[in-house]
């Protein structure tokens, strides 16, 4: 079986896992959705365990009443993973697996700090609201910053989220502007084994990582010396 034919088939065997208590409504949704990723994987764009936990959210999202898109485009460089709207407002959604590139295998803490970060910055200057998508046993250390209201920054952190950035992405950098506005304002916690979502606040949440010993200094010492 090849592998296009194997993402087909779990995606097929969650979407009955997740629509088992559904109306009609949100079954037909879903299945859009869940023809969609199968399309994109032919083009190898989507990965399996990326879009899963994409699927998961969307029937969270669609039961609170939003419309759903997913690997939406929002601007010529930038596609998000979910775009869901209600009414006059929108909600984008970026999920996060864990996975590390194998040339930042020395440095994965700082690496995935400067991921997170420039994804917050970046994605959140198109949304109403933003959130990270996150699996269960795996914890975000985005800069507790951004977890912040963008008016309780201080300049100082700006700076630091700053080199952080421009360590790592630069085509095009991150701008103090735009950090100085990011907010993001949900973790949403996706729990592909029993298929549902928890939401939990951002402070909530650092602080709960915090208390597991994740620490987040954001300028090590590979950074600093850049």
């Amino acid at each position: 079986m090849s592998s296009r034919q194997e993402f087909d088939e779990d995606l097929t065997v969650l979407l009955t896992r997740l629509t088992s208590d559904c109306d009609e409504t949100t079954k037909n949704k879903l299945a859009v959705l869940k023809d969609w990723l199968v399309n994109l994987r032919k083009e190898n764009i989507v990965k399996i365990n990326h879009s899963i936990m994409e699927l998961v959210c969307a029937k969270y999202l669609i039961e609170k009443n939003y419309d759903v898109l997913l690997e939406h485009p929002i601007s010529e460089i930038l596609t998000c993973d979910l775009f869901a709207t209600k009414g006059l407002g929108n909600l984008i959604v970026e999920v996060e697996t864990g996975f590390i590139p194998p040339e930042n295998a020395l440095a994965p803490l700082t690496y995935t700090s400067a991921r997170l970060a420039s994804k917050i910055i970046r994605y959140s200057s198109f949304a109403g609201k933003f959130a990270l998508g996150v699996p269960p046993h795996y914890i975000l250390p985005f800069p507790g910053a951004l977890a912040k209201p963008p008016r309780n920054r201080e300049d100082w952190e700006i700076h630091q989220i700053k080199r952080l950035c421009d360590a790592y992405y630069h085509k095009p950098p991150v701008t103090f502007e735009e950090i100085r506005n990011a907010r993001i304002h949900e973790i949403y916690i996706i729990d592909v084994d029993h298929a549902r979502v928890q939401e939990i606040d951002p402070e909530a949440y650092l602080k709960r990582a915090i208390q597991r010993g994740i620490v987040y200094d954001y300028l090590p010492a590979e950074v600093r010396r850049q």
